[in-house]
């Protein structure tokens, strides 16, 4: 017989999208569920299923918060080493922090100490899931895979391509990229919980030949998901146009080349021209917001209501080291602090929402992971509402569970997450 976990606790999950009508209408709170064979098996109160099944391991979380892990759909795992260091723009960032420290990818048993001390910290701030560039090194892809595979964790990943703009050593070219490419796509996509993602670093870095192969490459495995940046700074936008003088806008430089599509995750896409959004809607295209990163390298506010109102699919991310936290609860904070200077500030409900489902929807894997539901791998965490001594004199006085878990999301950081399971089992952080 299966082994059986019952956790009881309040547990969050969510059965429609708090930015339709009233943000709280699309969340529900269940005393207690069930795991069995590494998924949720049943939701409901705790006498219901303590009684339904008296044979199930109890583990008793009071009036800790249960809910999906958080998963962050665009990260940079090699910049582990390399997160907060002093703000530049961002190509003086790249070229003064990030390339120097991608270098060193190449070596296998860095590649893995950086990959596991990357997915301990994350880990730690219960993050389960994340679609991680690497670098152009094939090494740094299996060092990350074999070491997400050995937690028993969801990850997507994909070896970062550029053969322009980028110091010797760290460029590859259309033919390496593509022929390294699906040799890793080939090797890891569908193994265990691991996904392949082609990855295009952004137009900047690579030439029109290897934008061509990578929308060959993807043409060729289209269940595969593509990840790259677009947008993000103006100066940016600007170096683009002067590379690809006869692109129509950003969005062009990828668009002929085969590189827009339904699986695209675009990340920061901040200054979107009209025709862009368009585009990026009509094909379904899955937004990536990173709002640490969009402060802490000056880049700008991103548009979360109107570009959700005008129906597109948008998840939120850490973009480390890029972004300045590893935690998804200070890129809530982050992402709230944003919606305010736009006017806009965001619910609790739709902020959890964002961290979870919507971030699932962006990886088209929100039939898997990102909610507590029967059938949903058993990707979980336990949130401490009381973590520290300024949020637990708040959340003592909450009249409902989203002032309760509003302090915890505003200044909430490793030590709220009292436990993390991934897979149906506790994990070690």
């Amino acid at each position: 017989m299966a082994q059986k976990t019952l956790l009881k606790g309040r547990v969050l999950s969510f059965d429609g999208s708090p930015f339709e009508g009233e943000p709280t209408d699309a969340a529900r709170l269940d005393e207690a569920v069930l795991i069995q064979d590494g998924r949720v098996s049943a939701l409901g109160t705790a006498d219901d299923l303590t009684r339904a099944h008296p044979d199930a391991d109890v583990r008793n979380y009071g009036a800790r918060l249960i809910m999906a892990g958080f998963i962050d759909p665009h990260v940079h795992y090699p910049q582990t080493a390399m997160i907060a260091s002093w703000g530049k723009r961002l190509i003086d960032w790249l070229n003064t922090y990030t390339f120097p420290e991608e270098m060193k990818f190449g070596d296998i048993d860095y590649a893995t100490e950086i990959a596991n001390r990357y997915l301990d910290l994350t880990t730690a701030h219960g993050t389960t899931t994340m679609c991680s560039f690497c670098t152009i090194h094939p090494e740094s892809v299996d060092a990350f895979f074999t070491a997400a595979q050995n937690r028993g964790q969801r990850v997507v990943a994909g070896k970062t391509c550029m053969d322009r703009n980028a110091p010797d050593g760290l460029r590859d070219t259309a033919q390496t990229a593509y022929d390294q490419s699906e040799a890793l796509l080939e090797k890891w996509h569908g193994v265990d919980r691991l996904s392949y993602a082609i990855t295009p670093r952004f137009s900047p870095t690579s030439t029109p030949e290897q934008l061509e192969a990578m929308g060959a490459l993807w043409a060729e495995h289209p269940h595969c998901l593509m990840q790259t940046h677009l947008s993000e700074q103006t100066d940016e936008i600007e170096w683009v146009r002067s590379l690809f003088p006869d692109a129509r806008d950003y969005l062009d430089t990828y668009e002929k080349f085969g590189l827009l599509g339904t699986n695209g995750l675009y990340g920061h896409v901040i200054h979107l021209e009209d025709r862009e959004r368009d585009r990026l809607r009509e094909v379904d295209a899955a937004l990536v917001h990173c709002p640490t990163s969009n402060t802490f390298i000056g880049s700008g506010l991103f548009d979360m209501n109107g570009l959700i109102h005008d129906g597109h699919r948008v998840g939120l991310a850490t973009d480390t080291g890029g972004g300045s936290s590893f935690s998804m609860l200070r890129t809530m904070a982050a992402a709230y602090e944003i919606g305010q200077l736009r006017g806009r500030p965001l619910h609790p409900a739709q902020l959890l929402w964002l961290g979870t489902v919507g971030s699932a929807r962006t990886l088209r894997m929100d039939d898997r992971i990102g909610n507590i539901a029967p059938g949903m791998e058993a990707d979980l965490i336990v949130l401490d509402l009381a973590s520290t001594p300024a949020i637990a004199q708040r959340e003592a006085h909450a009249d409902d569970i989203w002032e309760a878990v509003f302090p915890t999301i505003m200044m909430g950081d490793d030590r709220a997450i009292s436990e993390v399971w991934i897979g149906g089992r506790p994990a070690g952080f």
